[in-house]
């Protein structure tokens, strides 16, 4: 059913995609103010997903789902949202991930420490970083982390094994210096 309202709209029938916004606004709303917390941001991401799904149906791989497909669109802008707005990273993530890593961060404020694991999250690949954010930073469970990702749990461990893995290499690098 949802290859039909592709196919017309990719055919120029903008109307048809009326079929994805009433399907999908709702979840993704959900996903959103889950992710920013503030219901104005939230209809913003919503827009701005909605646009970015229209303008990239043409490059939409049709052996995917496409709620798979915009849940990721929509958790990316979400992301991105929140870097612009620059939101400091909470005291309880900090912590979470010093005690993830067990390693002391060489620095004297807690604003080092901060502008520390920002970088270190900069370099982690975007599904590291995602996964780090919904687990420690929204705390979602792993169960939930699957459900809007669309990944395998099993998946999903590895994801998050291997950013726990980066944080620590680059900590131990930092230490090491």
């Amino acid at each position: 059913m949802e290859d039909e309202y592709i196919e017309r709209v990719l055919s120029g029938d903008t109307e048809a995609f009326r079929y994805f916004l009433n399907t999908y606004k709702d979840m993704a709303f959900n996903i959103a103010v889950s992710i920013v917390k503030d219901d104005q941001y939230a209809e913003e991401i919503v827009q701005d997903s909605f646009m970015n799904a229209y303008n990239g149906l043409k490059s939409f791989n049709r052996t995917a789902k496409f709620k798979s497909w915009f849940y990721r669109i929509i958790v990316n802008e979400s992301f991105q949202k929140l870097k612009k707005l620059k939101r400091e990273l909470k005291v309880e993530y900090v912590a979470e991930l010093h005690n993830e890593t067990n390693f002391e961060l060489n620095s004297e404020t807690k604003s080092d420490k901060l502008v520390q694991i920002e970088k270190i999250m900069k370099s982690l690949n975007s599904n590291e970083r995602l996964a780090i954010n919904l687990f420690y930073l929204e705390e979602y469970s792993l169960k939930e982390i699957v459900n809007i990702t669309g990944w395998k749990m099993a998946h999903t461990k590895v994801i998050l094994h291997r950013a726990r893995k980066s944080i620590r290499f680059h900590i131990e690098s930092k230490n090491n210096k």
